[in-house]
């Protein structure tokens, strides 16, 4: 589903070569210092004019001692209503995680995937809840959605922005 996404840190270091690579490395350095790591995978999107933006984000959390993530970002010319919108975003969450989601077993790290979707019905992304949780759930994935989806919510909404 994806195209080619060109990954880079919050300060703009760009990654080089692929990042499941750069995951690994970042797994086994962190490993060594000592750190136990979590980590959370969403996306957001913005409606820009007729594009829209994405930013899908990889969260290490350092359990008690910070975190740090790594972005990448594309932009459609389409038009999607919310719902397709909200679906592309859980689809790109997914995709990643399915991708990354042996070398987090291999130096276990527990994953979540987190979804930009409001649990409350009053609002437009509530619309695709029950896909989208029923999509990271059955990829056998946790699963996170607002208040609680940090990642997509807060991280890649302000790359977004």
């Amino acid at each position: 589903m994806e195209q080619t996404q060109h990954w880079r840190k919050l300060d703009g270091t760009r990654i080089k070569g692929p990042i499941e690579d750069e995951i690994r490395s970042v797994l086994v350095r962190e490993k060594q210092a000592g750190h136990e790591l979590k980590v959370c995978i969403g996306t957001d999107s913005q409606v820009k004019g007729s594009d829209i933006d994405f930013a899908t984000v990889i969260v290490f959390i350092r359990k008690g001692k910070g975190g740090f993530m790594y972005i990448a970002d594309r932009t459609l010319r389409k038009k999607m209503s919310i719902k397709e919108r909200m679906l592309t975003e859980v689809a790109s969450s997914v995709d990643l995680a399915y991708r990354l989601t042996r070398l987090f077993t291999l130096y276990g790290v527990d994953m979540e995937v987190h979804a930009d979707i409001n649990t409350n019905p009053s609002f437009k992304s509530n619309d695709a809840l029950k896909e989208s949780m029923g999509y990271i759930l059955g990829m056998g994935f946790a699963f996170k959605a607002k208040p609680d989806a940090f990642a997509s919510s807060s991280c890649a909404n302000k790359m977004v922005q």
